[in-house]
């Protein structure tokens, strides 16, 4: 007998319930064993597969799972089957498979045991459908970290089949970077050396959308303690960890923004700092020193400033000097242009509003005086402000209290007032334009900001400072100050005041090609038109050249002629000071300075 028929005659007697397959998955052979339980003959079941013995739920299971293991492995152990044989008779079983291979590794037959379990099978099966059915992505691997079994929402998930899955690497659904990191743990050891609890995975599904969950698995072990299989449950937690992101990147965002909106502060500070040549204004007349004085009288103090000057003198400069060395220092400056704002607005950008107090107000609104709470406001052009409106401003100034336009509530804040003004107010109280009250609150320290005509080589000083400024700010080369070009500065009026020098100053640059500033050349529409007056000036220097005593006893004389036209009133419509042309609280000044005083005999 050769072998082969050795081997057929082994197979055939077996007492075991054993079956061949062909490549198709036809059978080829069964023991005699089997065809006696299952009631068939050698050469009819030739045409028959495995799955054609049982109900259509056990076929969907051998298509679905048990093929694809077989095929991937090589091998199936005790997976549940349903056979009738010849007669009708149901038998439940347990099914075991292995692949037979040759030499060369080529295809030889697939070898099937089947074991006849009876009621166990039955629920085997029936928790392996419960499995299947629960609302819960499960999937199990064996010792490998091969899929065995799968529910039907893991697959979902992921939008494959059972087939597609059933006998591959789990990790072969994993991102490059999940299946790297457990590489790096060691695998496939790393499926069954521990249970995981709630370690994150990320997979990818079939359409390439990546799934990120929380994995926890329990391990399943034989009687002698070797994993046979490990169960493992994920939680999708993709929705969750993206809220988080989009969480965090807004607190990263926010954070990114205060730190910005910091050095944005810090960066106005020392640009702010480096403007006023780091907390001095320039200059050293005398005039300028007086006014610093009185500046540097009322910086400590919480008392409201009446800033008053020219257009152009530095009123701005002033209020942040003062600011800066205040104990608010490290709060806010807010300023609010009062000559800028609608009438009708003035109290909504004053006080704020809330959504739906007028038309048009679409969102709650923050208000200047809040976002100035703990800081300073300072008010530029208060003359401006609308008649209407100065007794709510009078009622912060004295209560520190306010309403928001179309709120009930009452807001109380801290802060300190400083204002400016080019008109005067004394004069708009007179007229009924301005309400004294507030006008005595907001001037309980008035300093007044002298003109640039009046600071002497001050002039000289502030062109040089913004000479440099520019150069750097315009990327030129550093230009030089001639003497010729200073005395065009000195013999100019500046009825611009400082704002007018710092613009022909930058325009001069510009101009500049060589290394000394073109003064002539930024000031030429300026010089033409002011011709006449030079002129004149050339006639009277050729005449006579004035002292300056003869020119104080001039001034003194035409003042006390101004006086007593006036009556010796000053301010006011047809006052001293308005004849002069100056502002009352100047021609005050300059009466105590020579020495006027009303005579007994003068009305009174």
């Amino acid at each position: 007998m050769s072998l082969a028929d050795r081997y057929q005659w082994l197979f055939r007697k077996s007492p075991a319930l054993m079956a061949s397959l062909d490549a198709d998955g036809y059978f080829l052979d069964a023991s005699d064993a089997w065809l006696n339980r299952f009631g068939h003959t050698r050469d009819g079941i030739r045409k028959l597969r495995p799955q054609d013995l049982g109900n259509r739920e056990s076929a969907r299971l051998i298509e679905e799972e048990y093929l694809p293991l077989l095929r991937r492995t090589s091998r199936i152990d005790n997976v549940p089957v349903e056979v009738f044989t010849t007669s009708g008779e149901r038998v439940d079983c347990l099914s075991s498979a292995i692949v037979e291979r040759g030499p060369e590794g080529d295809y030889l037959r697939t070898v099937v045991v089947y074991s006849e379990v009876g009621q166990e099978a039955r629920l085997e099966q029936h928790y392996r459908d419960l499995y299947r059915a629960t609302p819960a992505m499960l999937h199990t691997v064996d010792s490998a970290g091969r899929v065995v079994h799968v529910s039907n929402h893991w697959l979902r998930k992921l939008g494959y089949t059972r087939e597609d899955v059933i006998g591959r690497l789990i990790t072969e659904f994993m991102t490059e970077e999940t299946r790297a990191r457990l590489q790096r743990e060691g695998l496939p050891s790393v499926f069954t050396t521990r249970d995981f609890d709630n370690e994150p995975r990320t997979f990818v599904t079939r359409s390439g959308e990546i799934i990120e969950v929380l994995v926890s698995s329990v391990r399943d072990r034989s009687e002698d303690g070797e994993v046979l299989a490990v169960l493992v449950a994920s939680k999708d937690v993709t929705e969750r960890n993206e809220a988080e992101r989009r969480l965090r990147a807004a607190f990263e965002e926010n954070a990114r923004l205060r730190q910005e909106l910091e050095r944005e502060r810090d960066y106005l500070r020392e640009e702010v700092q480096v403007s006023m040549n780091y907390g001095r204004i320039i200059g050293e007349s005398s005039a300028l020193k007086k006014m610093l004085a009185r500046l540097q009288a009322v910086a400590q103090t919480a008392a409201s400033v009446l800033i008053e000057g020219e257009s152009g003198v530095g009123k701005e400069l002033v209020a942040h000097v003062i600011h800066a060395h205040s104990p608010r220092s490290q709060g806010p400056l807010v300023k609010v242009n009062c000559a800028s704002i609608p009438h009708e607005l003035f109290e909504s950008e004053f006080f704020g509003h809330v959504k739906g107090a007028f038309t048009g107000a679409i969102r709650d609104r923050v208000g200047r005086f809040q976002l100035a709470d703990g800081g300073t406001i300072f008010l530029d052009e208060v003359g401006e402000i609308p008649l209407a409106l100065q007794s709510k401003l009078l009622r912060v100034l004295q209560e520190s209290e306010y309403e928001r336009v179309g709120d009930e509530a009452t807001c109380s804040l801290d802060v300190r007032v400083i204002a400016a003004t080019n008109r005067d107010l004394e004069q708009a109280v007179e007229q009924g334009r301005f309400r004294e009250d507030l006008y005595y609150r907001l001037s309980v320290f008035p300093i007044e900001v002298p003109p640039l005509r009046e600071r002497g080589d001050d002039v000289i000083q502030l062109a040089s400072h913004f000479l440099e400024r520019a150069c750097k700010d315009f990327g030129h080369r550093p230009l030089t100050l001639s003497r010729k070009q200073a005395a065009l500065l000195t013999r100019y009026t500046w009825p611009g005041n400082v704002r007018e020098l710092k613009n022909v100053i930058e325009r001069g640059v510009i101009l500049s090609q060589g290394k000394v500033l073109r003064l002539d050349l930024a000031m030429a529409d300026i010089l033409d038109g002011d011709k006449e007056r030079t002129a004149a000036d050339a006639v009277v220097a050729a005449n006579r050249v004035m002292t300056d005593t003869e020119i104080r006893e001039m001034e003194k004389r035409n003042m006390i002629e101004a006086l007593t036209l006036a009556n010796w009133k000053v301010s006011g419509p047809a006052g001293a000071a308005e004849l002069v042309g100056v502002r009352p609280t100047t021609f005050t000044d300059r009466m105590k300075k020579y020495g006027i005083a009303r005579p007994r005999s003068a009305p009174a």
